[in-house]
Order: structure tokens, then sequence, then C-alpha cells
């Protein structure tokens, strides 16, 4: 635990947030990420990341930015995620401390069972769908990733800030 990891945590999660809720809401209710979604998460990241990160960290994190997008666009290719979930991956990539990379993975799949399985039960609600009568995601066979993606960065965040991990 250092307190430049919670410091750093402290400083992106804010801006996360609502980022991450946007994208959450949104690829529920139209299956689709935003371009400006990721595009503002990239702008967090280049303008908040130079006054939370030492500079040598902050140039090296943006390599997680374009080692994603190329893991992304390979998956995207083989049918495995859609575009707007690479683009976004890819822009919370900066965000995550390399070392962090299996905790990530963990926060990563609780978070996308927990989703999915909320998810599924959700739209069998007739009250839950009744409040959100529009979504997409409701009558869609694949899933709104861009739920769990957002959930994880948060999640990540959010122990960044209280333990310092």
């Amino acid at each position: 635990m250092t307190a430049q990891t919670i410091s750093s945590a402290l400083w992106f999660l804010p801006f996360a947030l609502p980022i991450a809720i946007w994208v959450a809401w949104s690829d529920m209710a139209r299956m689709k990420i935003p371009n400006k979604a990721v595009i503002a998460l990239v702008a967090v990241f280049a303008v908040i990341g130079l006054i939370a990160l030492p500079l040598d960290s902050y140039g090296w994190r943006w390599v997680h930015l374009v080692v994603v997008l190329a893991i992304g666009f390979v998956a995207n290719m083989a049918g495995l995620l859609g575009a707007g979930d690479a683009k976004f991956a890819a822009a919370m990539g900066p965000f995550i401390l390399r070392e962090d990379l299996i905790l990530f993975f963990y926060l990563f799949a609780a978070t996308l069972i927990a989703g999915f399985a909320i998810h599924r039960i959700a739209r069998q609600v007739p009250a839950i769908r009744a409040r959100a009568q529009d979504w997409e995601s409701w009558e869609r066979k694949d899933f709104p990733m861009g739920l769990c993606l957002g959930g994880a960065l948060v999640f990540y965040l959010v122990i960044g800030a209280v333990w310092g991990v």
C-alpha cells in the first residue's frame, strides 16, 4: 500500500465515476458505448494523470491503452466483444497499474458474473422493466458489457482509494 496509489485513485475516482455510470446506462439502454464517453475517459487520464501520477509512470501508462486496444481489436474481430467494449477497455487501461492486473481481472470477473446475473434477473421483473421499457438490452441476446467494465473500473479505484491496492 502506497500513499501514491491512494492519492492517484482519489484523484481519478470522482471523474471516472460519472463516465462509468454513463457507459453502463448507455450500454443497457442502447447496447452502445458512446465514443464521447471513451474520449472523455481518455481526457480524464490525460489531464488528471498529470496531477495524480509521477511523470515517468504517467508516460508508461499510455502504453496500457495501446496494448489493450490491440487486444480488444483482435477480440472484436473474433466476435468476442463489441467495438465499443474494446475501445472503452482501452480507455480504462491507463488507470490500471500493471502490477494490479491480476487483482483487476478478479474484480472484472466478479463484476461480470454479478452484472450478468443481476441484469438477467432484472429483465424478468415486470416492475423493473416498466421503469426502463425502452432498454434494448432487455430484448437482446448479447450482454451490455459496459455495465461490468465501468463497474470494475470504479471498484478498482475505490479499492485503491481506500486500501491503496
